[in-house]
């Protein structure tokens, strides 16, 4: 589990080794703000507050915020709306702001793998090493063979300091800043646990981008970051009924809740057709990353494939991805074994978003003292 905190020292690590209170998970997507808040209830993981907040079209552009006054509106509302008093944040960067290598290297003691980090890196990242922060995790030692697994994670510095100002601007105190691709892994292994054995993908699929985490044994693999999503089904609605983006986003969310093949739907006929394309499409991309894992890594098979992330909604996307690649995929929940507190928490707007929380659930279980 990882993460890269905006304090001086960066950790990579979750809810493991975590201390003191829970941090408030606050998802800033390309077209929408979660945010989500933890207590311990009776010895529980419990949500206590969830929101949602749509963000106007290119509102974020490839990972950087174009319209901050829409982000902090968003922000600002979520907070009052939810009476959100503990203003200690954590939040997430990704895309090409972040880079993310396992790396082998030779067995060495902590302190010589810290002096030795930033040398290995430098090999490792297409960036000034000036330019980023640093942080790793061993994630295996192997004695007999005199080697050791790092994973090697680079962040951009200008993307974490433009996202933790955005926060500060909207009177927030940012405390960790992770990395997406681990948030959702965060939220896994809470809810489902780290398999021993056996290769898993966590595919998460927003509105423009889509992030792949392979575990094998329970150990990150293989991550890589795909520059599509959901806003692909909705462009080529727009482009080929000629009609606007608001239009073609409501006619995308249209055939999904409805079914155009119920008789009941005002969407247009074509639009199914569309989205099944796209999906295709889409699913086309995931299986040549998964295909480019397995090739490079000796491993046989991914066993299973969890999905998430407001594209995982069109049923369409989940099974284009099976038909793909002949793994069983399922829609991972966020709360298999995370309680609701439905006294606080509006349980029809968190079904209807319940897709879209793996991220802001992950950053809800940082925590604001985490052992180095």
């Amino acid at each position: 589990m990882a993460g890269i905190s905006v304090n001086p020292t960066v950790l990579i690590q979750g809810t493991r080794m975590a201390e003191g209170n829970y941090l408030v998970g606050v998802d800033i997507g390309s077209s929408s703000i979660k945010v989500c808040q933890l207590k311990d209830v009776r010895g529980k993981r419990t949500l206590v507050r969830f929101g949602y907040h749509p963000l106007p079209p290119q509102t974020i552009v490839d990972g950087h915020v174009m319209n901050t006054a829409a982000v902090l509106e968003g922000l600002n509302a979520l907070f009052t709306q939810l009476k959100i008093k503990r203003r200690e944040v954590a939040l997430a960067v990704s895309g090409h702001a972040v880079i993310i290598k396992r790396i082998t290297l030779p067995l060495m003691s902590p302190a010589e793998l810290d002096e030795q980090i930033d040398w290995e890196a430098e090999q490792q990242i297409p960036y000034d090493i000036k330019d980023v922060q640093i942080d790793y995790e061993v994630l295996r030692s192997r004695s007999e063979q005199g080697q050791m697994d790092v994973l090697l994670v680079a962040a951009k510095k200008d993307e974490i300091n433009d996202t933790a100002q955005v926060a500060r601007e909207a009177k927030l105190k940012p405390v960790v800043i992770d990395v997406d691709a681990f948030t959702v892994q965060n939220t896994f292994e809470v809810n489902y646990g780290l398999p021993k054995e056996g290769t898993i993908a966590l595919i998460n699929i927003g509105a423009t981008l889509t992030t792949i985490n392979i575990l094998s044994a329970g150990i990150p693999a293989f991550t890589r970051n795909i520059i599509n999503g959901g806003n692909a089904i909705t462009e080529e609605i727009q482009k080929r009924l000629g009609i606007s983006y608001e239009e073609a986003e409501t006619y995308k969310t249209g055939a999904v809740m409805q079914g155009a093949s119920t008789g009941r739907s005002v969407v247009p006929n074509e639009v199914p057709q569309i989205v099944r394309q796209v999906c295709e499409g889409l699913s086309g991309e995931i299986l040549r990353s998964l295909d480019f894992y397995l090739a490079t890594s000796g491993e046989r098979e991914i066993s299973r494939i969890y999905i998430s992330g407001g594209t995982a909604n069109i049923p369409e996307v989940g099974a284009a991805i099976e038909r793909r690649t002949k793994a069983p995929v399922e829609l991972l929940d966020p709360f298999r074994d995370i309680a609701v507190d439905l006294k606080e928490v509006n349980g029809d707007l968190l079904n209807l978003h319940r897709a879209q929380v793996a991220v802001s659930i992950g950053l809800a279980l940082r925590k604001d003292r985490e052992k180095a």
